[in-house]
């Protein structure tokens, strides 16, 4: 990378977790209640069942679920940490920040939070943030979690929305470690001309909810399908391989690529522009659908449960999202890092 790595500080990745709900719907659900079916949703997005928070399920519930069992992992107490960023576009409430409630559910007395809202990238701008704190050498434990409920700002009578999103939460632990590992580049960017292509129209200062707007459907997500495809296909390959060149690696030097599941089309699009074989892609998108936040923890969760991930492994997480924003990291895995096997 170039730079002179002497009493440097690095965010190793010591603990993760996620946390779905029970509740599944299939495609075949949809279909019971909307114009679509199976054969329509699986064609364009990929996408055959996700999972729907119960009423028991908050995002600060959910939050906390997967914050606890990657706290587990990495064997440290809530009161150890220094920090916990939570990234999500669905808090429980606009204020408090769902930080501080996740901070009190967990138990981390007096420890700091706050609330990242960069939509699907933000678990990618969020862990990117833990590093810099880390590596400024003022922080030494910091929770990251990635958490969406956001089934329930969908209008379930748009199939053009509604059979996209699933709910989840899913966290890990970064660790300051001497080891070379962690967050070795990264790339953030937005694009705030396209802003109206995914937008939750009222429900802030802008648009108040009213009776007339809820008469008018805009306490819902919308969204430009087709705009979000053509950016999203372009910016992603764009952003991978730009987070690479950052840390002096090639794309040959990727063990794995965790992009955002918003869409199997888009994944497989992008993958083919930066050359990528399916061997060194992580989809999950089938299982959950569109998660935002939650996206790249849940798969990066899986995919360590599959055994894609070892010990050593140079890892790259990328994502899209309303904004328009985009943000994309080089990540290495620490070589002695408990429940990760060698690579063979």
């Amino acid at each position: 990378m170039g730079q002179n790595t002497k009493n440097m500080h690095y965010g190793k990745i010591t603990g993760w977790g996620k946390y779905v709900p029970e509740k599944v719907m299939s495609n075949e659900d949809f279909a019971a209640f909307i114009d679509t079916s199976d054969e329509w949703i699986v064609q364009r997005t990929g996408i055959r069942r996700r999972h729907v928070a119960a009423e028991t399920d908050q995002c600060s519930t959910m939050a906390t679920e997967a914050g606890k069992r990657a706290l587990s992992l990495a064997g440290l107490a809530p009161t150890d940490l220094d920090l916990i960023i939570v990234a999500t576009s669905s808090p429980d409430y606009l204020t408090p920040p769902v930080s501080s409630q996740v901070q009190a559910q967990l138990g981390a007395h007096n420890v700091g939070a706050f609330t990242m809202s960069v939509a699907c990238p933000g678990f990618v701008y969020a862990l990117i943030t833990a590093h810099q704190f880390i590596a400024a050498g003022s922080m030494r434990n910091i929770l990251v979690i990635g958490v969406e409920l956001i089934t329930r700002m969908l209008d379930w009578e748009d199939r053009n929305t509604a059979v996209l999103f699933g709910d989840g939460a899913g966290a890990v632990v970064l660790q300051a470690s001497d080891e070379v590992c962690g967050v070795r580049s990264f790339v953030m960017g937005s694009d705030g001309e396209g802003y109206q292509h995914i937008i939750h129209p009222s429900g802030g200062t802008a648009c108040p909810p009213t009776t007339e707007t809820l008469a008018n459907r805009e306490g819902y997500i919308k969204m430009n399908g087709r705009e979000v495809f053509k950016f999203a296909s372009r910016k992603m390959p764009e952003a991978v391989a730009a987070a690479v060149h950052k840390a002096g690696m090639t794309l040959d030097d990727l063990d794995l690529l965790i992009p955002h599941q918003a869409n199997a089309r888009i994944i497989e699009a992008a993958a083919h522009m930066a050359k990528l074989p399916s061997e060194k892609v992580f989809m999950n998108v089938h299982e959950y659908g569109n998660t935002s936040a939650a996206s790249i923890p849940i798969a990066f969760c899986e995919a360590i449960e599959a055994g894609r991930i070892h010990r050593g492994d140079k890892l790259c997480m990328v994502a899209f999202g309303a904004g328009l924003t985009w943000a994309s990291a080089v990540v290495q895995m620490g070589s002695d890092v408990a429940g990760l096997p060698e690579r063979s």
